[in-house]
């Protein structure tokens, strides 16, 4: 008997053995050392316009896009066409002429900043109506929904090379001007987008249902939406000088951090919010159909908050078509909630998604707080002055650790967290973007 067991055993103490790096295939290491090779190539090109904490910064992003490659084999593809056409983008812009993104056809059609920007907004739009058809076309669901995913890509892919090329433009404005784009609204709308797309895509896959993306790329639409009218209004895309408390190599950290937090916690609520519709398919009684109403209301709100700072009064009838829109995408909810229904995943799924996405938001929400402090001190000369951003940053790591809380120690689920985590996109949406609109503080370089 033990002639017979002992091959079993070595096989699975082999298995159990073997390192997380003998596992790579020729593809794997292939593509680390491409990631090698264009850091290096990064690095050669443009260490002149690099402090000392930005090549530390590159340095670092190495292994974390080789682990991210390998953890996630479709990001691959992702690194691969933003790097070709951002390259092809600062070549065809023949040395830092920017008056070449009027006159060649790539750069004026495509992949100049606000060309790539523009073409993900659009996308973006047309992943959503996919995703909707989906749900309600029958005979085409998978079709449907499969092109809704592959536009979402499409998508991601666009912000990217956008964000790239925005990065190198400016730079060639003026070397005091050059900065990463993630130091004002315009910038950072574009950063959530595809941040929240590119988790959901991820759960999609993990969990081979794509139905969730009618929910989720609700909130990425609505957050297109506020984008093109802050281009239309404030003309928000023309690159400008950072003021000074932006000059730090603090912001390249806290913001991504910081918004990976808040496209997170709005997919988790958007699941929530499918949760609960789902839940409520067959009631009848119109009245009790609450977080369909709550949602409806919520997104009213949006055009008359604005209204009332007076900052919607410029973009005309922008904002009541945006509430036209609204109320028709509630009124659809309401109509086909039996068929939505339907095409949902399980309760447990949704239930299981929306949890990853408050714990991975969360942990970056409290890195991102943490650098936020550093940066304060810096900046300021304190880790915390109970600035409005800061108190209302406070108030959504607070939301989002007692809701892990209640998760991990109470069993917290179903019902009330969807609820929960609906509530929080309340909060999270006032500290993002409502303080900037009500209060003023340290950080009213974000007013609108």
């Amino acid at each position: 008997m033990n002639t017979t067991t002992a091959p079993a055993n070595s096989a699975v103490t082999l298995t159990l053995g073997e390192g997380y790096l003998a596992r790579r295939n020729w593809a794997d290491w292939l593509f680390a050392l491409l990631v090698v090779v264009g850091a290096v190539f990064a690095f050669q090109k443009y260490h002149a316009a690099m402090d000392v904490y930005e090549k530390g910064i590159l340095i670092g992003t190495v292994p974390a896009m080789i682990w991210l490659g390998w953890f996630w084999r479709p990001l691959r593809n992702l690194m691969g066409v933003v790097a070709a056409f951002s390259l092809l983008a600062i070549w065809l812009y023949g040395g830092g002429d920017l008056r070449r993104a009027d006159s060649v056809f790539m750069l004026k059609y495509f992949i100049s900043s606000q060309s790539a920007i523009l073409w993900m907004s659009m996308l973006f739009f047309m992943s959503t109506v996919f995703y909707w058809g989906g749900m309600f076309i029958r005979g085409q669901q998978d079709v449907l929904e499969g092109l809704g995913s592959k536009i979402a890509w499409v998508a991601v892919g666009l912000a990217l090379i956008g964000t790239m090329v925005r990065w190198y433009e400016s730079h060639q404005i003026g070397p005091d001007i050059g900065h990463i784009p993630v130091s004002n609204l315009y910038e950072v709308f574009v950063l959530f987008c595809w941040l929240t797309a590119l988790f959901y895509l991820y759960y999609e896959a993990q969990y081979k249902t794509r139905a969730m993306g009618a929910f989720v790329m609700l909130v990425v639409s609505a957050a297109v939406g506020f984008l093109l009218w802050y281009t239309l209004v404030r003309e928000a895309h023309e690159i400008q000088p950072l003021v000074p408390a932006l000059k730090s190599w603090w912001m390249k950290l806290h913001v991504p951090a910081n918004f990976i937090g808040y496209g997170t916690f709005a997919l988790a609520a958007m699941l929530g919010f499918a949760y609960l519709v789902k839940q409520q398919a067959a009631e009848t009684r119109w009245y009790k159909l609450t977080p369909i109403w709550i949602f409806g209301i919520a997104l009213c709100f949006v055009p008359l908050a604005f209204r009332q700072r007076g900052v919607g009064e410029a973009g005309g009838s922008y904002w009541l078509g945006y509430a036209v829109i609204a109320a028709l995408i509630v009124g659809g909810i309401l109509l086909g909630r039996k068929r939505i229904a339907e095409r949902l995943p399980s309760f447990e799924v949704l239930d299981d998604v929306m949890y990853k996405s408050i714990a991975v938001g969360f942990a970056f929400f409290t890195i991102a707080t943490v650098l936020g402090a550093l940066w304060a001190a810096e900046a300021w000369g304190g880790y915390w002055s109970w600035d409005p951003k800061e108190t209302w940053a406070l108030i959504v790591w607070l939301n989002y650790a007692a809701w892990l809380h209640m998760r991990l120690m109470k069993g917290l689920r179903g019902t009330v967290a969807s609820w929960w985590a609906l509530a929080g996109l309340a909060v999270t949406t006032f500290a993002f973007i409502g303080v900037n609109m009500f209060l003023s503080g340290l950080h009213s370089y974000g007013t609108l």
